[in-house]
């Protein structure tokens, strides 16, 4: 860029999500480029984000939820509008957008005339049974003017459904945070875990995580390991996972004896992360639906072997040494590959290969990416 550039950057909440933490990484990758970034989210908790981030940061604080998943986004969306109604606050050449509740409130901003034009990143569609959900995570996407994704496969989608043309940015790691020198060792003696493997699971209790079948995997890894661990991490979020979680406990129930083996740890702080990931043996990642996976870059990152789905988007930037592959529709495959994970002469393989390629995914990389699509943009309002 010519100039130095004021962005607004805009996420859904100040919890530790895949999304939250792109847009983060980002706003301080840009900073670090000159840029004057302000990161911006809902502040349910008014605590702030889970870590302060290395850029601007707004935390707009917003009332207690209301009744239903429904009335709750349109809450959120109703509170950035206000925000930025208010005086001076709209002073920036770009607001970017990575979800479907600051998507909507920049969309309303834009048909008001308060703002030229916004850019929006598309990390994965979701289906809602509810029809304004829908309708309001369309509005979130259809009506932004430039775009990106995480990975060809939201590029492709967004192409062939929508007929909208987008840039792939990908996603970093900081490897200088998550890297094989951390030690696990005091985290795991305050989480109490027994000795033997661990293996981890990132992102909570959820059907698009798949936690259901990686625990039935983990069942059957159980009977030829029963030193074996299992440790479910994350899980903060907007929607609404409780049925999901009332299969996943009755699933826990019938394993009997094992089930004391299993570990639901909920959020963990964000500066205990690098520390779980060298505390675990595998990471076992088999979602049936993701942007990008950005949990796989952290574990390799931190010499750490994954087990992840053969689906794509994983399958675009994961190569057949990279990882253990599963099916993550047959927990039988995912035991078998939790298994192969702990053979020696396979980790030994995996480890280099997962650190190399994580060093090929910088932050920096991203967001020169991203630089050169703001270009595209309309020559910004406060020039």
């Amino acid at each position: 860029m010519s100039r130095a550039l004021r962005i607004a950057m805009l996420s859904h909440s100040t919890n530790p999500r895949g999304g939250v933490v792109h847009a983060m990484q980002l706003s301080e990758a840009l900073a670090d480029l000159g840029h004057e970034v302000v990161l911006h989210a809902p502040d349910a908790k008014r605590t702030g984000f889970f870590r302060t981030p290395a850029c601007g940061a707004m935390c707009i604080p917003v009332g207690p939820a209301h009744d239903g998943m429904t009335a709750m986004v349109e809450q959120r969306i109703a509170d950035y509008v206000r925000h930025f109604e208010s005086a001076g606050a709209c002073n920036f050449d770009i607001f970017h957008a990575h979800d479907g509740i600051s998507g909507n409130a920049l969309a309303t901003l834009k048909e008001r005339g308060m703002i030229p034009a916004f850019v929006r990143t598309v990390h994965h569609i979701d289906q809602f049974a509810d029809i304004r959900l829908m309708e309001l995570q369309d509005r979130s996407i259809d009506r932004a003017d430039l775009f990106f994704t995480v990975s060809s496969m939201w590029r492709k989608t967004l192409k062939e459904t929508r007929g909208i043309s987008s840039t792939v940015v990908g996603n970093g790691v900081d490897t200088k945070r998550f890297c094989p020198t951390t030690d696990g060792t005091a985290l795991r003696s305050k989480l109490a875990l027994p000795d033997g493997p661990v293996f981890l699971a990132v992102g909570g209790i959820e059907a698009r995580k798949n936690t259901i079948a990686m625990l039935e995997g983990f069942g059957q890894v159980s009977a030829i390991r029963p030193d074996a661990q299992f440790v479910i991490a994350g899980g903060a979020s907007l929607l609404d996972h409780r049925g999901y979680q009332g299969e996943f406990r009755a699933v826990l129930g019938s394993l009997g004896e094992h089930a004391a083996a299993v570990h639901i740890l909920g959020a963990v702080a964000d500066e205990d992360m690098p520390a779980l990931y060298r505390l675990a043996d595998t990471l076992v990642f088999a979602s049936v639906k993701e942007g990008f996976g950005l949990v796989v870059l952290e574990a390799m990152a931190s010499g750490v072997p994954v087990v992840v789905s053969s689906i794509a988007p994983f399958t675009e930037y994961l190569g057949p040494e990279d990882v253990v592959w599963c099916d993550p529709h047959n927990a039988a495959s995912i035991a078998e590959a939790m298994a192969i994970s702990l053979m020696p002469p396979v980790r030994a393989g995996l480890i280099p290969h997962g650190l190399k390629l994580a060093a090929h995914h910088s932050w920096q990389r991203t967001a020169a990416a991203h630089l050169q699509a703001y270009e595209t943009l309309k020559e910004p309002a406060h020039a």
